[in-house]
């Protein structure tokens, strides 16, 4: 069994990661989502899926070659170090 990051769950086949991230206000959903698209380019890999409105975004990483791999739990424990809810 897998070790998930925090507030992470596996959902579907193939197995894909899935967190909401929720904020008080717009610019710290906004300041979220520009570290995210950095730390993506950084990294080279890339969610399936980011989905968003005023106060959350939905993230969705879809597991390579069938499984959950550690590239993406270590993206998923990376996207939470950028999570700062009331945009500090």
């Amino acid at each position: 069994m897998v070790d998930l990051p925090e507030a992470w769950e596996s959902r579907g086949k193939p197995p894909n990661l899935f967190r909401r991230f929720e904020f008080e206000r717009y610019s710290a959903t906004r300041a979220f989502l520009d570290a995210l698209a950095a730390l993506t380019e950084e990294v080279g890999l890339h969610p399936q899926n980011i989905n968003f409105g005023t106060t959350y975004v939905n993230v969705t990483l879809e597991a390579a070659g069938g499984e959950l791999g550690e590239a993406e739990l270590l993206l998923a424990r990376r996207i939470n170090a950028l999570y700062k809810p009331t945009g500090d």
